[in-house]
């Protein structure tokens, strides 16, 4: 039985009608006690005072405890009241992100769990792609989309084949992808999406139908390609899109996951296929690998070793799309260098067309991104030769 303390609840009601002006911890002292007394009423004017405090915050093990109040708090509503779905859902992901944010995976998997429970799947997807449970991530993937939780969007439908594919299931990843790209190609002759993106979308379809060595496949989205990027270089994007580099980066860091070591629960990866949701630790770990490859990358460059160079190279700059391929600013001059450095490896090689074409593509992708089309189109024009001559 829980005993009232009557002077609080006064207090706090005194505080809630006064002309004053309640600070945040004011107000969830408040409700807190409220809530004892009529919690129909303030149990959901604490769940959101707490998130609101939370939000101000600066020390982690602090957000983590009113996150953590806001989920139990959440829990404690009446099922059926209004609203009860959405703050739920809105302390969970807090109390999610707040567990991760201090490294404590396994309660914030146990969080994801119960988010996917409330009808958010895309947490707990992301974790088990991390941890390298590929199979179990598409399937929670397909759930949000086709039971209309998730809308089809180029994020969703990436990260449900990227899923897909990590699991071997190389055709069906691709029918999802297809699905996407027949979307976008509507869009475009709508005049409601960039060319640019069905380009990525279409490179990366390409890659795809490769890994499922598919090579008819593959060379027939390259044209297709090809044809969109022509387009491009003789008038250009027919609007004017902002704020899509996302797009290009999140499909570029995409296809250098088969380069990298394999995810596990024991040493989990980041989930490639989208580029939100990574869990701090995951993604800090990702980065922290850059020193060691710049000291790998400056031994084969020491020992003459240019293949393993190329693709160490390549590993790098994935890694500098990761933590700013996203920036617009100075966007073309910060990346140039780590592309233009991989067209010129490569070609030191003597024969190799496949890493060739890659590094081709690769360029032109991100000159596409930075809106250079003519030199993307000749880029890619060269990697579609290279490639039918294998």
């Amino acid at each position: 039985m829980v005993t009232i303390d009557h002077d609080a609840v006064l207090r706090a009601r005194v505080l809630l009608l006064g002309s004053g002006r309640p600070s945040g911890a004011e107000l969830v002292g408040a409700y807190r006690v409220l809530a004892e007394v009529s919690p129909k009423a303030y149990l959901p004017k604490l769940v959101d005072a707490l998130l609101v405090l939370r939000r101000q915050g600066w020390d982690p093990k602090v957000d983590l405890a009113l996150a953590a109040e806001a989920s139990r708090a959440a829990r404690r509503m009446e099922a059926g009241a209004p609203n009860r779905a959405e703050r739920l859902r809105r302390a969970l992901d807090a109390h999610r992100a707040s567990l991760f944010a201090l490294g404590l995976r396994a309660e914030g998997r146990a969080v994801c769990e119960e988010l996917a429970e409330a009808g958010r799947n895309e947490p707990l997807a992301n974790v088990l792609a991390e941890e390298g449970n590929f199979r179990e991530a598409a399937e929670l993937d397909e759930k949000a989309v086709r039971s209309g939780l998730s809308e089809r969007s180029v994020r969703n439908m990436v990260r449900w084949a990227a899923n897909l594919e990590g699991a071997g299931l190389h055709d069906a990843a691709s029918a999802v992808f297809r699905e996407l790209l027949e979307g976008t190609r509507r869009k475009v002759a709508e005049q409601r999406t960039a060319l640019a993106i069905l380009t990525w979308e279409l490179v990366h379809f390409s890659r795809m139908r490769e890994a499922a060595r598919d090579g008819a496949g593959a060379a027939a989205a390259r044209r297709e390609a090809l044809g969109v990027l022509e387009e491009l270089a003789t008038r250009g994007e027919p609007e004017n899109w902002s704020c899509i580099l996302d797009w290009w980066k999140t499909l570029f860091v995409l296809s250098g996951r088969a380069a990298e070591p394999a995810a596990s629960p024991e040493s989990p990866m980041p989930p490639f296929g989208t580029d939100t949701g990574w869990s701090p630790h995951v993604r800090d770990g990702f980065l922290d690998m850059l020193p060691g490859l710049e000291a790998e990358a400056a031994g084969l460059r020491e020992d003459g070793r240019l293949p393993e160079l190329v693709d160490v190279r390549r590993r790098i700059t994935v890694r500098a799309a990761v933590r700013e391929g996203g920036r617009p600013h100075l966007f073309e001059e910060r990346f140039t260098p780590y592309f233009d450095e991989g067209v010129a490896l490569t070609r030191r090689l003597s024969g190799d067309r496949a890493r060739l074409g890659r590094a081709l593509i690769d360029r032109s992708m991100f000159l596409v991104a930075a809106q250079s089309f003519e030199p993307a189109r000749a880029d890619f024009a060269e990697a579609v030769a290279l490639l039918q001559e294998r």
